[in-house]
This record gives structure tokens, C-alpha cells and sequence, in this order.
């Protein structure tokens, strides 16, 4: 019989994400590595091929368990009408809590695209695809605030604009958390301005933002 792991590989992924997302795929050294995972160099590399093995597994373990469940609300059969100025309010409100994991490392897959792992082939297209499901996440919560159909082009226009603004607050964030949370006040002022609730529906008064 095949000698069972002792460790549980999803609780090697997790730590070993919080290692890649405070210091990045080239900061993150095996040595920090072992000490976050608890494991040795030689089991990290029997169990996950390399440093980079381990790293792919920690961004879809970062999509699955992180992105996604916040995106969860847009990406739903039936969008309510105030759910992308829920996720903009609330992705706020965690870049701006002092010491969350958001307010101190930003986005996982933000920084890698910026970093030279961010120049590998494989990594820019999981970056490329993560924007790409973030843009049409928002992009259904514009579609549910209604609107005339021949505004199509108008609400796609608005949710590149707010798409590009909340990649900007990821990036933004470390250096300069202000303007990260500016990048996503205008991104809900542009929405409240361009893209009217659907009459009748619920959350045809949203809150207004703090400022």
C-alpha cells in the first residue's frame, strides 16, 4: 500500500499562500516556505514537483477561496439589482481595515502580473483569465441594475471603467491606500451615475458611500 501523507495538502497550500501573497513568488524562499508549511524542502518538492509547483496550486487555492466567494453574489443565476455596488462597498471596506491581509498584500494575482513571474506565459494567462472573470462578474452587476437595451455598449463601457478601477485599487493599495479607496468610490459614483436600478426591483435606494 501507498504510505498515506501526513500532512493535509490543503492546509500546506493555504500556508504556503499566505507566504507567496505577503512577499510574491521570487520573495517567497524555500526556507520561508518550509517554515510556514511545516514540511521539509525535500517533501515540498516530492509532493508538488517544485517552488513553482506549489505556487500554481496556491493561486487557485487564492481563486477558489478567496476571490470567488467574494464574487459569489455577481456570478449568482439571478444578480440582485445592488449586488456590484455591494462588492465595491465591501472590497472597500476590507483594503481600508488596518491589518487585513487585502490592506497589507493587496491582490495575490494583481502583484504577480506586476512581478517577473508575471512574464511567464502560464501565469499571465491565469492573470489574463482572473481579469477576464472579474470584468464579466461586474459586468452582470451593471446588467442588473437595468436600464434601456440599447445601452448595451454603454453599460460594457462602465464595467471596463470600474473593472480597470478595481485592479487599479489592488495595485494601488501597499503604496497608497487612499487612492485605493478613491479608485473605488469613483468606481461606484460612475455606476450611480450611468447605470439607473431596474424600477420596482429591490435596493432602488442604495446607501450612499462614506466619505
Amino acid at each position: 500500500m501507498a504510505r498515506t501523507q501526513s500532512f493535509e495538502r490543503e492546509a500546506v497550500v493555504r500556508a504556503a499562500r499566505e507566504v507567496f501573497w505577503d512577499l510574491g513568488f521570487e520573495g517567497a524562499s524555500v526556507p520561508a516556505l518550509e517554515d510556514a508549511t511545516g514540511l521539509r524542502r525535500s517533501s515540498i518538492y516530492n509532493t508538488f514537483g517544485s517552488k513553482r509547483g506549489l505556487f500554481d496550486e496556491a493561486v487557485q487555492s487564492y481563486l477558489d477561496e478567496v476571490i470567488r466567494p467574494r464574487l459569489a453574489p455577481l456570478r449568482a443565476p439571478e444578480v440582485a439589482p445592488g449586488a456590484v455596488l455591494d462588492y465595491l462597498d465591501s472590497l472597500r471596506e476590507a483594503l481600508a481595515r488596518e491589518g487585513s491581509r487585502p490592506a497589507r498584500s493587496g491582490c495575490l494575482l494583481i502583484n504577480a502580473a506586476g512581478a517577473p513571474i508575471g512574464h511567464d506565459a502560464a501565469v499571465a494567462a491565469t492573470v489574463a483569465a482572473y481579469r477576464a472573470e472579474l470584468r464579466e462578474a461586474i459586468g452582470r452587476g451593471i446588467r442588473a441594475r437595468g436600464g434601456a437595451e440599447d445601452g448595451a455598449a454603454a453599460r460594457d463601457r462602465l464595467a471596463d471603467a470600474v473593472t480597470g478601477l478595481v485592479v487599479a485599487a489592488f495595485a494601488l493599495v501597499r503604496i497608497a491606500p487612499e487612492e485605493a479607496s478613491r479608485a473605488l468610490v469613483t468606481a461606484r459614483e460612475l455606476i450611480l451615475a450611468a447605470a439607473p436600478l431596474t424600477p420596482g426591483r429591490p435596493g432602488a435606494q442604495p446607501a450612499a458611500v462614506p466619505r
